[in-house]
């Protein structure tokens, strides 16, 4: 087991971080590393439908692109979009297209680029955790300069990583837990306390409904203490 105790996660800070970009945060957990940028274009994907007499998207779109750096792992990762970055994405993608109503922000569409550091485990929620924060910064900046005519913000979206490791429940995996880890599973959840994804895999052993809440229990309490954090960069 980690020196910390199960029910508890790493230290997590969410940090302004420069760029050109009008969104942009580093978030630290234990020493996964994320730099987190969101980028607004005043296109949309050609699929979005338009009103049929302006010719304008009738609603925006959210997205994401995530890449692991060449330095982020021990051995040299090599700058290439795999089958792993993919899902990873789309999974960045749908969680915080959740955090938006698309209807209130039409013909402008924000891309959240998730760039990891420092690998050691929980990238991906980590990155939809300091993309939110970002996102948010965008759409703000959006609004300044009159881009956007309304809020189309809804509850704010975070994610964590839980496992069972040596027969227990666990949360926020590193690496050398996520290794060992009998179950993995990543959740998503957004303010109102409603999921947006659940991801379960039993790695090295099954699991039942009773462990199955355990695991939710401990995700639900970790991810309200990522809302304070996320809460706290954007006061």
């Amino acid at each position: 087991m980690p020196d910390r105790p199960a029910d508890r996660m790493r230290d997590v800070t969410v940090e302004p971080f420069p760029a050109a970009a009008p969104g942009s945060v580093m978030i630290c957990q234990g020493q996964t590393r994320v730099l987190c940028t969101a980028s607004v274009e005043r296109d949309c994907p050609p699929w979005i439908k338009r009103d049929p007499d302006t010719g304008q998207p009738t609603h925006g779109w959210v997205t994401a692109e995530y890449a692991m750096l060449p330095g982020s792992t021990p051995d040299r990762k090599r700058r290439k979009t795999d089958g792993r970055s993919t899902e990873i994405q789309r999974l960045i993608g749908r969680s915080l297209r959740a955090a938006v109503d698309l209807d209130r922000m039409p013909g402008v569409s924000v891309t959240c680029d998730c760039d990891v550091v420092y690998a050691d485990g929980g990238t991906r929620t980590a990155s939809i955790t300091g993309a939110y924060v970002a996102l948010v910064q965008a759409i703000r900046w959006a609004q300044n300069e009159g881009r956007l005519d309304h809020d189309p913000l809804l509850e704010p979206v975070a994610a964590i990583s839980v496992g069972i490791v040596d027969g227990t429940p666990t949360l926020d995996l590193d690496y050398p837990l996520d290794v060992r880890a009998e179950v993995d599973m990543n959740v998503v959840m957004n303010g109102a306390g409603h999921y947006i994804e659940v991801q379960g895999t039993g790695e090295q052993d099954t699991f039942d409904r009773r462990q199955l809440d355990a695991l939710l229990d401990l995700a639900t309490a970790g991810i309200n203490d990522l809302f304070s954090v996320q809460r706290g960069v954007l006061a």
